[in-house]
């Protein structure tokens, strides 16, 4: 009678292959998850211009508290008869995108995720948690830090003149200013995909840690909507915080810092 085979026990690296997927399936899963993040965009929308005056008025406080303190008319002017009303249907839809923004970064990753490895996908809770939390506190920082600072220099250093700020040049001056903190938050989750990819390391963030403080400063002096010194280092000291804590990112997840901590736990 013939031995049985003793069967085979399967590899890690083949339990935990990388599924695949055709052309055509990821342009369905990319169709599906566009319509998903559009629809909760919509409906944010809606829940939004419900209160989209109550939404500017928090827009604006800043340029009226910067206003008031230099003793000027807290007024915000218009050209056009439909700048309020275009304004408002912009401002409720970055509202309801801010809202629905959770929603939209979970598409985002069950975009991506088929592309990992099962080891891999359990980041997607820090993902969406620290994504979210440093895009609210570069705003936040962004809202009560840079953009009082900016403006008081502003208004101040035009105090001889009667300002005559509308409502249009406002807004975008604030979207820079807000979604730019932001984004430039976003910085250690940018990282965290190109050290995850093996793009970049820990060793290499370091040692061109003073050339990134040069680009730093240069981004900053471009952003800062002054041209003095003080706001541009308001700008450029969170950056400097954040890449040091993208290079702790870096060396947590790079594969190669990830193989040596697993061999010096088995041995």
């Amino acid at each position: 009678m013939p031995e049985l085979a003793t069967p085979v026990e399967p590899k890690e690296d083949e339990t935990d292959a990388m599924p695949t997927m055709g052309f055509l399936d990821h342009l369905e899963e990319l169709r599906k998850r566009i319509i998903y993040s559009i629809i909760s965009v919509a409906v944010g929308f809606c829940l939004c211009w419900w209160k989209v005056e109550r939404i500017y008025d928090f827009i604006q406080r800043p340029i009226m508290d910067a206003l008031q303190k230099n003793g000027m008319a807290e007024k915000l002017v218009y050209l056009n008869p439909t700048e309020p009303f275009n304004l408002y249907l912009k401002t409720a839809a970055l509202a309801g995108l801010f809202l629905t923004s959770p929603f939209v970064l979970y598409q985002v990753w069950m975009f991506i995720s088929p592309g990992l490895y099962r080891k891999e996908k359990k980041y997607v809770v820090p993902f969406m948690v620290s994504t979210i939390a440093l895009f609210t506190c570069g705003g936040y920082f962004g809202y009560k830090i840079v953009y009082p600072a900016a403006l008081d220099f502003l208004i101040n250093f035009g105090k001889q003149f009667k300002p005559m700020i509308t409502v249009n040049e406002y807004t975008s001056l604030f979207l820079s200013i807000i979604l730019g903190m932001g984004l430039i938050f976003e910085m250690p989750i940018l990282v965290f995909f190109l050290a995850l990819m093996g793009i970049v390391s820990a060793g290499f963030m370091w040692k061109n840690f003073r050339y990134s403080i040069l680009v730093i400063f240069i981004i900053a002096a471009i952003v800062t909507p002054t041209t003095d010194i003080l706001n541009m280092c308001i700008f450029a000291a969170p950056m400097i915080a954040l890449y040091g804590l993208s290079i702790g990112v870096a060396w947590l997840v790079h594969p190669k810092q990830r193989s040596a901590r697993n061999a010096k736990q088995a041995s």
